[in-house]
């Protein structure tokens, strides 16, 4: 067993009462949302004064506060509100941030010096060199996504020293979080916003060919059950995590106080006993389910990939009636008091490393009724609703004294206060304007300055990302096309063929990549870029970190996953080299046209991925065949949305990991810009793309040449359905 000195508990409090219940149950750190930019929007969470004083009562205790910005933020949010939003924050000794954005993390970074950066699980950290890459860039932490193994952990924590956080209690999302766009795409509520509306917790009725549905009314086939770890905690440590977190802002202070009692119990006994004598007491795994949970709990994908035994299948909900003692922490301190006649009444008090000295007035000599220890001793003791209680208070004094007991009052008041400064005054920072780079992007009032790329006039060249030969076929012959991007086992039959010399190809990387990478793949990769491949698709940290370690950044195309909704986001991975970026889908064209679209490709056609998750509804509900195929989900409006089942991630047959398979969910009706050609071609997009998944080759066919004939000869929409996603109404 580790040394287990430094493992923290990670505690959730979304209001100030939850703080208190956190730090009063004995948590070494507790992570709030400020009045913006937190991934629980619904939650109380902290006005300004509250969220000082919160910041100053955990270092009273000697514990940490970080506050969550782990939303991603529109150009005028982030140039015009961000630095006034930090500062008092960071002046008053704010421990981290916890952040999901790319130009948060790079603007906080240069003007924020000193502030810890925790890399949130939004930002689907999920293997070694995505938290290499994050270490290099400045993060003091990662908290990895929720469906990692402890043997993934471990080879996290052996790549990299940077901390490791960890959820260990509490909800567990359907999907990778930061990779769902099912509340945005469905209600405007996004989940990269902190708004979501949960619509994995409905029901849905499945299929297999998408005809005959089955399922009560009641069936929610993406919901979860609750993580419970509190029996695994010792391999959860020996893995390499050193944050505990337990999930739960939006509960009330009696489950924060009695979820954290119960960690802290279970840590301590840890840390005293060793791993060798762990054992959970059966009332207190019942005191867990009890005071919440969702059709059970689980101990998550510490040691399974996935499968029906996570699953609730129900979205009820059940609260205990139970009312953890909640406590308010107090610090110990000692003090020695001083009262002889003729000399001013001398207080001094210790806590921890800090001990200061008040005096005030003169005490009197008593000719009659002299103050009598006692009464000093009450009154000195009266320490009420501060922070503090005594531990030792030695009062040395004359029998005959005299001493007004308003002066014994602002003696102590004086005193405390003083005590809480000392406490608190190493925390603190004054921000030194020549440490950071003060630009017109810094304090408020930065102007939004549109930047183009193309003229407007001009039709940008149109890539196509394809998932099937029969769709690459498809749109191979057509010379409008200029590039396409390709799965492994696509890209070999295209290269097989010559035909890098007439396209520019892209090896499209998986969308989540997990895992060993298969043996020959990157091998085959190289042979294929001296051949004339262009370059490759990134979705996630990971695949752009192992691009990267080859040599081939610079020849790297972020796709809408590798969220870039700011310039800031857009200047960091301008300085990584990479070859461009895609925009976001959740940008309205407003804001769109107030981003940096110089290297940028956008999305005008395609079903949108709403969810990509680690588990499979197939296996779930029909059980695993270990082949690629596809489910349907009918939700109550008869909308249908395709899951398909990645079963060979990185598309090389009987080899590559097929253990990290996982489900895609699309859009029920396909996004499309056919009739806002204008409008796009004003943006100044590099590039443009249409993404081919789920259709067939001549649905690929019929929808390529309608915006073909709409984009470059001039035509008009037909009658296809399509969705505008968010280019009109934007996500909240």
């Amino acid at each position: 067993m580790k040394n287990h000195q430094k493992i923290e508990l990670l505690a959730p409090a979304g209001s100030y009462e939850s703080f208190e219940a956190a730090i009063g149950a004995g948590a070494d750190a507790v992570y709030v949302g400020g009045a913006a930019f937190g991934a629980r929007a619904y939650a109380k969470n902290f006005g300004q004064e509250e969220l000082l004083r919160a910041i100053h009562t955990a270092h009273v205790h000697h514990k940490k506060l970080y506050l969550t910005v782990n939303t991603l933020l529109k150009n005028r949010e982030l140039k015009e509100q961000l630095y006034d939003y930090l500062l008092p924050y960071y002046e008053a000794g704010l421990d981290a941030v916890i952040v999901q954005d790319f130009g948060v993390f790079r603007f906080i970074r240069e003007h924020f010096p000193g502030l810890h950066l925790h890399a949130s699980t939004q930002m689907t950290v999920t293997g070694p060199r995505g938290m290499k890459f994050l270490e290099e860039q400045g993060a003091s932490r990662v908290v990895t996504a929720r469906e990692l193994s402890l043997l993934e952990l471990k080879e996290m924590h052996r790549t990299s020293p940077i901390e490791i956080e960890a959820f260990v209690h509490g909800a567990l999302c359907y999907s990778y979080s930061g990779q769902c766009l099912m509340s945005s795409l469905l209600g405007g509520r996004s989940g990269n916003r902190g708004r979501c509306a949960q619509p994995c917790r409905l029901s849905y009725h499945t299929s297999m060919d998408g005809r005959r549905f089955k399922g009560k009314n009641e069936m929610c086939p993406l919901s979860l059950k609750d993580i419970c770890t509190i029996d695994i905690l010792p391999e959860i440590l020996d893995a390499g995590v050193m944050s505990l977190k337990i999930e739960g802002r939006m509960k009330q202070p009696g489950y924060t106080a009695g979820v954290t009692a119960v960690y802290r119990k279970y840590l301590d006994l840890l840390q005293q006993n060793g791993a060798e004598q762990y054992q959970v007491e059966e009332q207190d795994r019942r005191f867990l389910l009890d005071i919440f949970s969702r059709g059970g709990s689980c101990s998550g994908y510490f040691k399974q990939h996935n499968g029906p035994s996570m699953m609730a299948f129900t979205n009820e909900k059940k609260t205990g009636e139970i009312s953890p003692d909640i406590r308010k922490r107090k610090e110990k301190i000692n003090g020695n008091f001083i009262l002889f006649p003729g000399s001013p009444a001398i207080l001094e008090v210790s806590c921890r490393d800090a001990t200061i000295t008040v005096s005030a007035g003169e005490v009197q000599y008593a000719r009659s009724q002299p103050m009598e220890k006692l009464r000093i001793r009450q009154q000195m003791e009266k320490l009420g609703n501060t922070e503090f209680e005594w531990e030792n208070l030695d009062i040395q004094m004359d029998d005959q004294i005299f001493i007004p007991v308003k002066v014994l009052n602002e003696l102590r008041r004086e005193a405390l206060l003083k005590l809480e400064d000392a406490l608190t005054m190493p925390y603190r920072r004054t921000l030194d304007t020549d440490e950071c780079e003060k630009t017109d992007q810094m304090p408020s009032g930065g102007k939004i300055i549109r930047k183009k790329g193309l003229s407007g006039r001009e039709i940008p060249p149109l890539y196509v990302s394809c998932e099937t030969v029969s769709q690459a076929e498809a749109v191979m012959e057509y010379e409008e096309i200029q590039g396409l991007y390709l799965p492994f086992d696509v890209m070999k039959t295209f290269m097989d063929r010559g035909v890098a010399q007439e396209k520019e190809l892209y090896l499209s990387l998986p969308h989540m990549t997990r895992g060993a990478v298969p043996e020959g793949y990157l091998e085959q990769a190289a042979i294929w870029l001296e051949q004339g491949m262009k370059g490759f698709l990134i979705r996630n940290l990971e695949s752009y970190a192992l691009i990267k370690e080859n040599g081939w950044k610079e020849r790297c195309v972020l796709d809408h996953s590798m969220y870039t909704w700011n310039d800031e986001a857009v200047t960091f991975w301008r300085e990584e080299g990479i070859l461009k970026n895609t925009a976001p889908l959740e940008l309205n064209e407003k804001e769109l046209l107030h981003r940096d679209n110089k290297g940028t490709e956008m999305v005008i056609y395609g079903y949108l991925p709403v969810m990509i998750s680690a588990q499979c509804v197939r296996k779930n509900l029909y059980g695993c065949d270990a082949a690629e195929g596809c489910i349907f989900l009918k939700d109550r409006y008869e909308k249908v949305f395709p899951a398909v089942c990645c079963c060979h991630p990185w598309k090389i047959k009987n080899t590559g990991n097929p253990e990290y398979c996982y489900n895609m969910i699309y859009n029920s009706v396909p996004f499309g810009l056919p009739g806002e050609k204008t409008r796009v071609l004003a943006l100044g997009m590099q590039s443009l793309r249409l993404m081919f998944t789920i259709e067939d080759a001549k649905e690929t066919k019929e929808v390529l040449e309608e915006f073909l004939n709409i984009y470059h000869h001039g035509g008009t929409p037909g009658q296809r359905e399509f969705t505008k996603g968010h280019f009109k109404r934007g996500a909240e």
